[in-house]
């Protein structure tokens, strides 16, 4: 498996696919790179020689935030959120929804599982 970064990407996916397991990288970004490093897209990742490699990685080092770098960016700005005092930092201390989605009757997903009311059993031999 070739690695980018640090991530291996998967050898039998087309290049234009493998750069999106790279946490940062998306659809357009991916395109993106190969067009400035003139690498074909419909290669194959395993195809690719340790000159493409490298260019591909320089490229992506000098021109995107990518893995830890944009994840540590991201927390600390919801950090600040939080620290100030908005609404949205209230939302994400609370683990809500913060773009004005409803909740009252989805937002499972940021809200977790549904608490069970009942289910329970009286001891029995009394």
């Amino acid at each position: 498996m070739p690695r980018i970064l640090g991530v291996d990407i998967p050898k039998e996916k087309k290049v234009k696919i493998a750069l999106r397991y790279i946490y940062g990288i998306g659809p357009k970004n991916a395109l993106d790179i190969l067009g400035a490093t003139g690498t074909d897209p419909e290669k194959r990742a395993s195809q690719l020689t340790d000159e493409e490699i490298s260019k591909i990685t320089a490229h992506v080092q000098s021109n995107y935030k990518v893995e830890g770098e944009l994840k540590r960016e991201i927390t600390q700005n919801i950090r600040r959120l939080i620290e100030v005092g908005t609404y949205r930092g209230s939302r994400h201390k609370k683990g809500l929804p913060v773009r004005g989605q409803r909740t009252r009757c989805n937002a499972r997903t940021r809200k977790g599982p549904k608490p069970r009311v009942g289910g329970l059993k009286k001891p029995a031999g009394k």
